[in-house]
């Protein structure tokens, strides 16, 4: 557990979010309602106020955990709620993708899920090319007005995608993405040479996934002899192997954390934490368990040596490859 908890801003918002940010894509599916309570109370309980999931996160059983919890306990106004919209959430023809039909129809299904009134950080999980972004913005910005969402935000947005939702917004005059919420982690860094400048030119908040890689970093795969047991992630997606141009650096990992005395997982978002630009890490423990492990990363200091280290080993905006199966799937 960390030591007290050191709040981040969360970009130009004036809001102050826990370091990491608790990820909950495994609730109601991989984690049953009992446990997912447990690890809501306990990332609490720590001083956690940044909760973020997604209307199509099991099928909104994630969101539906959530809104029983927030309602039982009475913390609503006391964290920071994050969901999602983009994705197809039938066989209608138009219940998917980033234009105001499917924003309209879904932000009311989030907010009836998550038993509240207002969504404090909306996103748009991931870009639509089939919709241009000025409308996209627009229904936004109604929804803002309407106080239905508070701060708006994208998902996996490319430089050039954020720079023209960013200057767009300024034109109409609307509400603009005020977060980003990529993937970066050691064996991903590619956000560094583009996306992490353009959000610290521009104040956007950038609140990161995947900071363990799947656990390809957590030491789950590596200590036990390059196995990938029963129970992970890539067990459950029937994967059977990593590229093999992964392995040294997961090992390598696991060294440099062995060094500070620490686990290989609490190293790897530790280095996350340090990373310029970066708000906080979404962690998404499975467990309180893992939880607890996550919450000990905010103890960790890391050197410039263990940061140059790093370099070596991936640089920055780089990605880890031969990659023949593609980047991390989320």
């Amino acid at each position: 557990m960390p030591d007290s908890m050191p709040y981040r801003i969360l970009g130009r918002t004036g809001v102050k979010v826990a370091p990491l940010c608790l990820g909950t894509m495994n609730f109601g599916a991989r984690t049953d309602e009992a446990e997912a309570r447990g690890i809501l109370d306990a990332y609490f309980a720590a001083g956690g106020n940044f909760i973020d999931t997604a209307n199509v996160y099991n099928d909104g059983a994630s969101e539906e955990i959530i809104g029983r919890w927030l309602a039982d306990t009475g913390h609503r106004d006391r964290v920071v709620l994050s969901t999602k919209v983009h994705a197809r959430r039938s066989p209608h023809i138009n219940d998917a993708g980033n234009h105001r039909w499917h924003i309209v129809r879904e932000v009311e299904n989030s907010l009836r899920r998550l038993k509240t009134n207002r969504i404090d950080v909306y996103h748009i999980h991931r870009p639509d090319p089939d919709t241009p972004i000025d409308q996209t913005l627009r229904a936004l910005d109604d929804l803002v007005h309407q106080g239905k969402v508070l701060y708006l935000a994208s998902s996996v947005f490319a430089a050039w995608q954020l720079a023209e939702a960013h200057f767009m917004a300024r034109e109409l005059g609307t509400a603009r993405f005020d977060v980003e919420q990529p993937q970066l982690n050691i064996i991903d860094r590619r956000i560094e040479t583009e996306v992490l400048p353009f959000c610290r030119q521009y104040q956007v908040a950038v609140i990161t996934w995947a900071p363990l890689a799947r656990g390809r970093l957590a030491g789950t795969y590596t200590r036990g002899g390059r196995k990938i047991p029963a129970g992970t992630w890539y067990h459950a997606q029937k994967k059977t192997d990593f590229p093999t141009s992964q392995w040294p650096l997961m090992e390598a990992v696991d060294k440099l954390a062995d060094a500070h005395g620490v686990s290989s997982s609490q190293f790897a978002l530790a280095w996350c934490l340090q990373v310029p630009g970066v708000t906080c890490p979404i962690i998404g423990p499975r467990t309180r368990e893992q939880l607890r492990d996550n919450l000990g990363a905010l103890n960790v200091t890391l050197t410039a040596q263990d940061i140059k280290r790093v370099d070596e080993l991936n640089p920055p905006g780089n990605l880890c490859r031969d990659l023949s199966s593609g980047p991390v799937p989320r």
